[in-house]
């Protein structure tokens, strides 16, 4: 007798939530029931778009009978809140980043987090990425040596929102949390952190005190070197890469193209299409393996590929990028506390 779906109720339908609800719908293993947003005219278009019902609250769909799973894609400050609570129903969570900007509710949620019997996931949907999971998939093969050097490159091709940007946390919390985290992928046991930010190009992103642009150094346990590239713009396109350079060679996952035709004319040649312009392109399929991982993950009793360690992991080395940048010095950190 085939599996019945994973019944999931997604908390939150802004722009991240409606990525996670086209994840639900083309996944074979799930079924979107219950929708919920603090804007009800969202949740509504929303659940008339996926004939699923719309929730009054997040405690509605977290006591309802007809929901397995949630997904909550809701504000940052809202994430601590509602894990607690979905331990507390019982029901499994796949929680976007990061799970909060204070890293004090964090740590006072990580024994609980810890200790539950039910899966609670982090979105870090990069680590799904076709692309990314080959290479590292390869790294731990040993296809390059041992590891030396991780070269991390995400360029936005234009900022967000002034008005998003100013509740983001910062660079370090906003982007470059999804680097950190796949660092981490990579070299787990991250010892020392140092960065350096500067305003360019953008005078909302100076006003706000923040970095446009912002280079990251980790050092791991055994020497490891990861350096991380940020821009909040790049004229190209959406810019996503990754170098790993080991004792035995490199591998490589370059920018994705629509296709891969390219043009040889009189004015140019081996011209290639432009590089996908924005996340949702770009990551498309990196959400749906995130999803297919965390179903997966209920049906067969298994521990998350992402839990909320990484989360808390990521959140430390935002936070001590910050101070780094800052301060400008390098800052030690302990991963394993």
């Amino acid at each position: 007798m085939p599996l019945q779906p994973v019944r999931i109720g997604l908390i939150g339908c802004g722009r991240i939530g409606r990525v996670h609800a086209l994840s639900v719908t083309a996944a074979p293993g799930a079924v979107l029931t219950t929708v919920v947003d603090a804007v009800p005219a969202a949740a509504e278009s929303l659940g008339e778009l996926h004939g699923a019902r719309v929730a009054a609250t997040p405690a509605e769909v977290l006591a309802s009978a007809d929901v397995d799973a949630v997904i909550i894609a809701s504000p940052t400050a809202t994430h601590v809140d509602l894990i607690d609570a979905a331990i507390d129903a019982g029901k499994p969570a796949l929680c976007e980043k990061p799970i909060d900007l204070d890293i004090a509710r964090v740590e006072a949620l990580r024994g609980k987090a810890s200790a539950a019997t039910t899966p609670i996931m982090l979105g870090f949907n990069r680590r799904f990425d076709p692309h990314f999971a080959t290479l590292h998939a390869r790294v731990a093969a040993g296809e390059i040596g041992r590891l030396e050097q991780l070269s991390i490159i995400s360029r936005d091709p234009a900022p967000a929102p002034t008005d998003y940007l100013a509740v983001s946390g910062g660079i370090f919390r906003d982007m470059t949390i999804h680097d950190f985290d796949m660092a981490r992928h990579f070299v787990p046991d991250v010892v020392s952190v140092f960065a350096s930010g500067t305003a360019q190009f953008s005078e909302d992103i100076r006003g706000l005190g923040d970095y446009d642009s912002a280079v990251v150094v980790l050092t791991g346990r055994e020497g490891q070197q990861v350096t991380i590239t940020n821009s909040r713009h790049a004229a190209y396109g959406y810019d996503q890469r990754l170098e790993a350079f080991g004792s035995e060679g490199l591998l490589e996952a370059g920018n994705v193209t629509d296709t891969v035709v390219r043009r040889w004319t009189a004015d140019a040649v081996e011209v290639r299409e432009p590089y996908q312009n924005f996340f949702l392109e770009r990551y498309a399929a990196a959400y749906q393996r995130e999803l297919a991982a965390f179903v997966a993950a209920i049906r067969e009793d298994a521990p998350v590929p992402v839990g909320f360690h990484d989360g808390w992991a990521a959140l430390v080395l935002a936070d001590a990028a910050a101070r780094s940048a800052a301060e400008g010095r390098v800052v030690e950190v302990d991963l394993d506390a």
